[in-house]
C-alpha cells in the first residue's frame, strides 16, 4: 500500500490557529489566509474510518481546484494557489454556519427519508409517486447546519435559518442564487463527460462584506454522480444506478453493521477495500476531468507539503 497522509502537525510562519475537520486540516495564517490540507482520511456517517485512502487528498485537491477555477465567474472564491498536490492556499473568510445542499435527484439521504414515508425535507416538499434516483422536477435546496456538538450535520429549513439569525434573509437569498447557478454549471460540465451531477453541497463565507465560495466543490466527498449512459434504462427496470460517489463506502459500512448509530463500532477495513476506494476515486477524477491521474510522489508526503507551502509563503 502507498503511504497515506492521515494527520498533520505543521507550524507555518504567521500561523495562529488550526482546525482539524474530518478530512481537511485548516491552518489559519493571521486571519488573512488559510492553508487547507486535504488528508487521505475518509469519513462516512460522520465517522472517520481507521485507514487512509492512498492519493485521496491529491484527487480532492485537484478536482476542487479545477471547479473553483471554472466557476469564479459565478461567485468569487477563496482559492489563491495550489502549491502542493494536497494543499491549497487562499483567503480567510468567516464561514456561514450552514451548508447549502442541492439535490437534482431522489438519492442518498433524501431517498432514505422518502422511503421512511417523509415528504418534507428541510421544509421543502418532495412529490409523491417517486422512486429511488428519479429526477426532481426542479432541484431542491435542502440546507444543513452543524449540530451543537459539531460532529454531525442536521437538516434545517430556510425559514428556521432566517428566524434563528443563522444567516440574514438577504444573505441567504444570495446563497440560494449562487447555489442554483453553481449546480447548473456543475451539471453542464458533468454532462460533457457523460455524467449526471445528482446532488452536492456548497459552503460560503464572508470577507469585508463580500460573499465567497469556500472549501471544495464537485468532488466525490461533496457530490454524487451517476453515469448518464444507461440511466433511463436502469430507472425503467428499477435497477441500481451506476454511480461515482462515496455512497458505495456507506453501503459497504451498512452491510458490515455500521451506520454511525449509538453503540455501533466501525468495522475493520480490509486492504482490498481500501484499494477499491482508491480506484473509484481515481476513476471519478479521470471521468469528470477528462484527464489522466498522475500520482504524486508519496515517499514523504508530510515533508513534501511543508517544503512546497513554505516556499510559496516566502
Amino acid at each position: 500500500m502507498a503511504n497515506t497522509l492521515t494527520s498533520t502537525h505543521y507550524n507555518f510562519p504567521g500561523q495562529t490557529a488550526i482546525y482539524k475537520g474530518k478530512v481537511r486540516d485548516v491552518y489559519n495564517i493571521n486571519n488573512e489566509k488559510i492553508i487547507l490540507i486535504a488528508s487521505d482520511r475518509i469519513s462516512a456517517f460522520d465517522a472517520v474510518l481507521p485507514k487512509g485512502i492512498p492519493y485521496k487528498g491529491q484527487i480532492l485537491t485537484a478536482i476542487a481546484t479545477k471547479f473553483l477555477n471554472e466557476t469564479k465567474d459565478i461567485v468569487p472564491n477563496w482559492l489563491e494557489a495550489t502549491p502542493d498536490p494536497n494543499a491549497a492556499i487562499g483567503l480567510f473568510c468567516e464561514p456561514f454556519k450552514v451548508e447549502m445542499v442541492i439535490r437534482g435527484y431522489l438519492a442518498g439521504h433524501a431517498w432514505r427519508e422518502y422511503k421512511a414515508g417523509k415528504r418534507l425535507i428541510c421544509g421543502v416538499e418532495m412529490p409523491d409517486g417517486m422512486k429511488q434516483n428519479d429526477k426532481f422536477p426542479t432541484p431542491l435546496i435542502t440546507p444543513a447546519t452543524k449540530a451543537d456538538d459539531g460532529d454531525h450535520d442536521e437538516d434545517i429549513s430556510k425559514e428556521d435559518i432566517i428566524a434563528k439569525g443563522i444567516v440574514s434573509k438577504e444573505d441567504y437569498e444570495k446563497l440560494e442564487t449562487y447555489t442554483r447557478a453553481l449546480f447548473s454549471r456543475g451539471t453542464e460540465i458533468a454532462a460533457k463527460q457523460d455524467l449526471i451531477l445528482v446532488d452536492t453541497k456548497y459552503e460560503f463565507g464572508k470577507k469585508d462584506g463580500v460573499i465567497y465560495l469556500i472549501d471544495e466543490i464537485h468532488t466525490p466527498d461533496s457530490s454524487r454522480y451517476f453515469y448518464a449512459e444507461g440511466y433511463e434504462e436502469r430507472q425503467s427496470k428499477n435497477e441500481d444506478q451506476k454511480q461515482l460517489s462515496k455512497e458505495f463506502v456507506r453501503e459497504w459500512l451498512i452491510e458490515n453493521g455500521f451506520q454511525g448509530l449509538e453503540g455501533q463500532s466501525i468495522p475493520a477495513i480490509p486492504d482490498e477495500f481500501v484499494k477499491t476506494v482508491t480506484e473509484r476515486y481515481t476513476e471519478l477524477y479521470e471521468k469528470i476531468t477528462g484527464e489522466t491521474f498522475v500520482k504524486a510522489d508519496v515517499t514523504n508526503i508530510e515533508q513534501r507539503i511543508e517544503n512546497n507551502v513554505n516556499q510559496y509563503l516566502r
